[in-house]
């Protein structure tokens, strides 16, 4: 049989408990306090009084007048009962220099020997003690009584120590009371502070929360998507390993309380961060990355900021545009393989009909046409990549009607890119740039889309930089929107399922990743032209020592 185990008081218990005992604590406290400094205070109130008492006692003309007669209790002893029963002591002892008491609240001890010092009140001064006489613990005061240079007798007034205590357990009744309403009203007030905690906290306790702590901070380290939380006034309140990865964050630099527009991100994203309204899988580049961005405020009651997750979709977004341009291929060479099959069905029509001399002439023609085409263009870009791109590009163009011609200005030999400049990011600038050019002049009057290959060297010989230029006989671009053209969303054409206007900010981001740039024009025929520049001397050098290390 297991036994359960009592579970952890929760953290709210625990503050509750320990703010209770605190409290209870410095009530105690100060009640005892209190108490001790009130009795001390009544003591010495005490002795004032009986001193005022015996004084006055002293200074009375009857006191003095009976002390003169033979029999001096029978008039001092009801005069002393009657001080005794007009003020707020327990008793008022008269007695002669000897210390022979002539009154006492005891008859029986009249005529006794008085219990206490007179020495002080024999040399005239007045004084008080606390002494045990007859009627027990006291703070008696004694006084000289003096007629004319000579003391004739003493006056001795108490207060019992009972009565003192009587008076301070009184004020500390009065006290007490007064500490358990403020125990009480702090009592509640703590469980009312607590059981909001309680809410805050789920009613975890403290080991609770700090192994929460400890999964929270593994799972922000082990998670590989990007995680930012934004406070209500837009700073950075969270953020995790991933998230410093996929912004560009150093990982050493504190971003955390940092304004949001000051991180550098680009401004879409920064807009897409800052907007109050939700945002589902929006693609958003920054320097080298296409990033999926979702946003969800959090809300309680007010805002209270929001929670951003990201996603790195760069290799999904390449395969993607590697994949349309398959697909294009793969349409193309149906296209193709369609035109093949009637031009085949042509030419053997011409050798059943008898006429082998115009089937050879036929077929001759056409391959002649074919070949034309690939010598153009592997004549003018050599370089492989880029020219099954263009070849597979015309084949394209050809099935959308628009004719794709390689400039005669176009001169790249294989071999001469570096390593560091890959192939992927030169089939995304010239494939996205062939494409939007194809898409411009789709629907003309003699739609043409013209591409531009080539090295420009400087004065040593050496190759400084790539260019690759494409124009059309399109509508062209408006001047005032040359430099929005190249943001993520912007489009002239209707939007598709998947979205539009990414074409052009993926060649910029190629671009800009190797130090490259891009510009738009207007050509001559009225269309736009695209050029991207792409530096080639840093990186030519950078390969040459690498060789040579």
């Amino acid at each position: 049989m297991r036994i359960p185990l009592p579970r952890p008081r929760s953290l709210a218990g625990q503050l509750f408990a320990m703010q209770a005992v605190l409290i209870a604590v410095v009530v105690a406290g100060y009640a005892l306090f209190t108490y001790v400094s009130d009795r001390s205070q009544a003591e010495q109130a005490a002795g004032r009084q009986a001193t005022a008492v015996a004084r006055s006692v002293a200074d009375s003309p009857s006191v003095r007048e009976a002390i003169r007669t033979s029999d001096p209790s029978s008039r001092l002893q009801p005069y002393a009962l009657a001080v005794v029963r007009g003020t707020d002591v327990d008793f008022v002892t008269i007695m002669d220099p000897r210390g022979i008491r002539w009154t006492h609240p005891d008859p029986d001890q009249i005529g006794l020997v008085f219990q206490g010092h007179t020495g002080p009140a024999l040399e005239g001064r007045t004084f008080t003690e606390t002494y045990t006489g007859t009627l027990g613990p006291s703070v008696r005061a004694v006084t000289p009584v003096r007629d004319g240079d000579r003391i004739t007798g003493l006056v001795s007034a108490g207060i019992r120590v009972e009565e003192i205590s009587q008076r301070a357990r009184g004020q500390l009744t009065a006290l007490l009371a007064v500490a358990a309403g403020a125990l009480g009203l702090g009592a509640i007030g703590t469980y009312v502070i607590n059981a909001r905690l309680r809410r805050h906290t789920h009613g975890m306790n403290a080991t609770e929360l700090s192994h929460m702590h400890d999964y929270h901070q593994a799972a922000l380290h082990a998670v590989r998507e990007g995680l930012l939380m934004l406070d209500w006034q837009y700073r950075v309140a969270l953020i995790n390993d991933g998230g410093r990865e996929l912004l560009g964050v150093d990982q050493e630099e504190d971003v955390v309380g940092r304004p949001v527009a000051e991180l550098g991100l680009p401004a879409p994203l920064t807009g897409a961060l800052l907007a109050s309204e939700p945002r589902v899988d929006e693609v958003h580049l920054t320097a080298d990355r296409v990033l999926v961005v979702n946003t969800s405020p959090v809300t309680g009651g007010q805002r209270r900021g929001s929670v951003v997750t990201l996603r790195d979709v760069t290799e999904l977004q390449s395969l993607m545009g590697e994949l349309d341009s398959e697909r294009g291929f793969t349409q193309a060479l149906r296209s193709q393989a369609h035109e093949a099959a009637n031009r085949l069905h042509t030419v053997v029509s011409l050798i059943e009909l008898g006429r082998a001399e115009e089937a050879v002439d036929f077929a001759t023609a056409e391959l002649e046409l074919a070949q034309a085409l690939t010598d153009q263009v592997v004549a003018a870009v050599s370089e492989p990549v880029l020219a099954a791109l263009l070849l597979g590009k015309t084949a394209q163009a050809n099935e959308r009607g628009v004719e794709l011609v390689v400039s005669d200005d176009s001169r790249l030999d294989d071999g001469l890119l570096p390593d560091t400049l890959p192939a992927r990011d030169l089939v995304t600038i010239l494939g996205n740039l062939i494409d939007n050019a194809v898409d411009a002049a789709q629907g003309g009057l003699h739609p043409r889309v013209t591409v531009t290959a080539l090295t420009e060297e400087d004065g040593a010989g050496d190759s400084s930089e790539l260019i690759l230029r494409v124009s059309d006989t399109g509508p062209g671009v408006d001047p005032d929107h040359a430099e929005a053209v190249f943001q993520r969303g912007f489009t002239t054409k209707p939007s598709g399922p998947g979205g539009r206007g990414l074409g052009l900010a993926l060649v910029r981001q190629a671009a800009g990743r190797h130090g490259g740039v891009l510009s738009v024009t207007s050509s001559d025929e009225g269309g736009a032209v695209f050029e991207a520049r792409l530096p080639l001397r840093d990186a030519a050098g950078a390969k040459g020592l690498k060789g040579a290390v």
